[in-house]
């Protein structure tokens, strides 16, 4: 065997160990195996201006041609830094090539990449496989290789695709082979057009900066502008309010909404809702005035929505169990003068006003009591009025409020309608927090359309069996949930099969849909149709549907297409479009889009922008990457960002972080997420100071400012954080640290004692996601990770011998065990 020499051996042991591997985006609907050509001369007159660029830099005209390839390559796999295989001499084996496309000008890519080729070539001879076999390499190095010989060598077993310079007389033309079940004939001639335009730009002006030059046709242009939006539909004259209204005269006896055991008529709605609109103008209530409403989830609730809007006001929800300081923060952050509440529903919002004196709360009981015409307000509203702000976290540790204006509130409802098929008689189930986007539509959207909403009270949604009684008994046509809970009411069905006759759409949101939850459900309820539903608070809530009657083809769930007035853009961070395929940026634009963040203007400039492919609109960038897929449909792959979902909550990471800082002992800190597969994510804190502090003192802590599903389920006291070559905190060692305490070590706990405890860790350990010998009878449910839905999950495992109150008030495990043990002792004698 040759000896591996240095420095060939330091040259390609340095390739090996610090390339990236190149995916290249598939692209067809019909993948059939076999390998295919596509060819295309290139013009002589570019040519010729190529020749001569080259000339002048003192570069081989293949220089040339592998920068193109490079930022060919970085545009469809979205990285800077590209693997392509490389043949050096006619009829050899590719080689190993990695380019960086981090240059600025085409100039200084060309002679960066003349400079990679150059030093290819000078280790060319050394034999590669035999430091393979040394470092334990066995998988593909690379999925393109750029021939610069044209000799047009086989396609290796892991190659997607072979671009080759081809010699034809006094032409020069690319030849690009590929595997025809990775890529179709249209994909193929796409990337020969991206070859030809990048050269095109070189040629045109060698000093400019390539990163922004779009390499798309006009044609391909075309198609993701007009082809891949969302269709266009002419909206209603009239605004949500006004909807309701005309519904209000055609079925005024109908019943319009339910919670509990009460029930009011549309007409008794409509009374009800245009008392309190009079009520807030009466209080100085004027266009576009704010109006915060902190009531709990119930039917004054509903009517006091639709006041605000009758009146021209602006919706501002906060939950009645939030902080007082978070209520606060949003009070004053929108500059709201005007609080609708209900007795017995101001316990932290007495706490928050007592620093915001100018506020005036008028209760809706005292509005009603005022005894104001009944009658339609009539008042005019504009489709770009302002309809609501829905806060939502915020990096800075302020919350941020998105502001949406009545046509894209509109458009969403209608989308809902149209797609879910709600119509009269139909009936929606509203169970999402007032602080969650979610609620709006599933608060309004049957009432637009002589349909029926379903307020399902809190502790029926979270006793599983009575909601899954509740959504049968009330006929629900529509649900929506956030995945997590989707799991549980199947696990539900799937222990106590039951039938939903009238259960038509189940549209799930907040949290990434994997499939085989797809795949669970559709196996139990192949009839109802599950709608995985996409989109953000700044967008007026989703903008994408994937109605599924069945399970989808793909490894992920798609996101589907735009509902209707909707663009989405795949771009780059200077907003050019990205080739179909390509992984970049999700941009929103059309009547979605917000007006921005409320007193927020450095928040809103970073995120609203101005729509280069629309004039006068705006584009939102949220921080979402995506791609499109052949069928026209939206893939998400993650976020850019410190953000995360978690039970359908939008979570800035920063935004605790910043909290934990300010708690006394805390001299450093940083939250991660740590997940495992079938039991979705929790929030992790480590932190350093003088010594480790009590669990309850950080939990009361964040507790005063942060609702409870931004708490982290555990706190990790530690000397000092890891850091990162430049001086930042490691991120990426602390989520492994935290999957590995998650896991939780066996000998940090005390023994259980009673076969209850036993059977209480048992299931513990199945909802947490933990090893049962880390379980210890003292340990806290809530603080190991446990949440409501898991509490859910815990009664169902235990066959119910414990409810979610029991959990809630019992949550150490041995007083959890004792309290069953002691309802066992007190059953009474069966008589024989």
């Amino acid at each position: 065997m040759r000896k591996l020499a240095e420095p060939d051996r330091e040259f390609w042991h340095h390739v090996l160990l610090t390339g990236g591997f190149t995916t290249i985006p598939r692209w067809t609907l019909t993948p059939v195996r076999g390998v295919a050509s596509y060819e295309e001369t290139i013009p002589g007159e570019l040519v010729a201006a190529l020749r001569s660029l080259a000339d002048e830099l003192a570069v081989p005209l293949s220089s040339v041609l592998l920068a193109a390839h490079a930022r060919v390559l970085a545009t469809l796999c979205g990285e800077r830094e590209v693997t392509t295989g490389y043949v050096a001499t006619a009829g050899a084996e590719p080689l190993p090539c990695r380019l960086t496309t981090e240059t600025a000008a085409w100039r200084t890519l060309l002679l960066a990449t003349y400079r990679v080729e150059a030093e290819l070539l000078s280790h060319k001879d050394f034999q590669l496989a035999d430091l393979r076999r040394e470092l334990g390499l066995t998988e593909p190095l690379f999925e393109t290789v750029f021939d610069q010989f044209g000799d047009d060598g086989e396609l290796a077993e892991n190659c997607v695709l072979r671009l080759a310079s081809v010699q034809n007389g006094s032409d020069l033309g690319l030849r690009l082979r590929y595997r025809t079940e990775m890529l179709d004939a249209d994909s193929a001639a796409r990337i020969i057009g991206y070859h030809l335009m990048a050269l095109m730009l070189i040629a045109a002006d060698p000093d400019a900066e390539h990163e922004r030059q779009s390499l798309l046709s006009a044609e391909e242009r075309h198609f993701q502008l007009q082809r891949l939006a969302g269709r266009k539909r002419e909206l209603p004259e009239r605004r949500v309010h006004e909807l309701f209204e005309q519904q209000v005269e055609a079925h005024p006896e109908a019943v319009a909404a339910r919670h509990g055991d009460r029930e009011w008529t549309y007409q008794e709605l409509n009374t009800r809702a245009n008392r309190l609109g009079r009520a807030l103008l009466a209080r100085g209530l004027q266009r576009e005035g704010i109006v915060a409403v902190v009531i709990e989830r119930n039917l004054d609730w509903l009517a006091s929505v639709l006041a605000i809007f009758k009146a021209g006001g602006v919706y501002l929800p906060i939950e009645p169990h939030f902080p007082a300081d978070r209520i606060a923060n949003m009070l004053s952050r929108a500059e709201c003068r005007l609080v609708l509440s209900e007795r017995g529903s101001t316990t932290t919002l007495d706490q928050a006003l007592a620093s915001l004196p100018a506020v005036q709360v008028l209760f809706v009981d005292a509005a009603y009591a005022e005894d104001h015409a009944a009658s339609n307000l009539g008042i005019e509203v504009t489709p770009d009025q302002l309809a609501y702000i829905y806060f939502t976290s915020g990096s800075t540790g302020e919350p941020k409020g998105a502001m949406c204006e009545q046509v894209g509130m509109l458009n969403h409802m209608c989308a809902k309608i149209a797609d879910l098929q709600i119509g009269e008689g139909q009936v929606v189930a509203q169970i999402a927090p007032q602080c969650f986007d979610i609620s709006l539509w599933q608060l309004l959207s049957a009432l637009l359309v002589g349909g029926r909403t379903l307020i399902i009270e809190q502790e029926v949604i979270l006793d599983v069996q009575r909601f899954v009684d509740k959504i049968s008994a009330g006929r629900v046509n529509v649900l929506q949930i956030v995945p997590s809970y989707l799991e549980v009411v199947l696990a539900s069905l799937e222990q106590h099969q039951r039938a939903l006759p009238d259960l038509r759409y189940v549209s799930v949101t907040g949290e990434a849909l994997k499939k085989e939850l797809v795949q669970r459900w559709f196996a139990f309820e192949p009839a109802i149709k599950l709608v995985n539903a996409y989109g953000l608070t700044e967008t007026s809530d989703d903008t994408n549907h994937e109605i599924m009657e069945r399970v989808p083809d793909r490894e992920r769930v798609p996101l589907g297409r735009p509902i209707h007035n909707v663009h989405i853009y795949i771009v780059d961070e200077h907003l050019a479009l990205l080739p179909l395929g390509a992984p970049g940026l999700i941009a929103f634009a059309g009547v979605c889009v917000g007006r921005g963040y409320i007193n927020d203007p450095q928040r809103t400039r970073q995120s609203y922008l101005a729509d280069p492919y629309d004039e006068g609109q705006r584009l939102y960038l949220g921080g979402d990457y995506g791609r499109w897929l052949p069928e026209g449909k939206l893939e998400f792959l993650g976020r850019r960002d410190n953000q995360v979902k978690i039970a359908g909550f939008r979570i800035e990471i920063g935004e605790i972080e910043n909290t934990l800082l300010r708690a006394p002992g805390v001299r450093d800190g940083a939250v991660v997420v740590a997940e495992r597969s079938e039991h979705g994510k929790r929030l992790i804190a480590f932190y350093t100071g003088p010594q480790a502090l009590e669990l309850s003192v950080l939990r009361d802590c964040l507790g005063e400012s942060l609702p409870t599903y931004m708490i982290p389920a555990a706190f990790h006291w530690r000397e000092s954080l890891p850091l990162t070559a430049n001086g930042k905190i490691d991120r990426k060692r602390l989520s492994a640290l935290a999957r590995e305490l998650d896991i939780g070590e066996e000998d940090a706990h005390d023994t259980l004692l009673t076969p209850t405890e036993q059977r209480m860790a048992t299931a513990w350990a199945e909802v947490l996601g933990v090893t049962q010998a880390s379980i210890g009878r003292h340990d806290n449910f809530f603080a190991r990770g446990g949440t409501s839905l898991s509490a859910v999950r815990l009664a169902i495992i235990l066959e119910r011998v414990v409810t979610i109150k029991d959990v809630i008030r019992h949550p150490i495990l041995a007083d959890l065990a004792g309290l069953v043990d002691g309802r066992s002792v007190r059953q009474p004698a069966v008589p024989r």
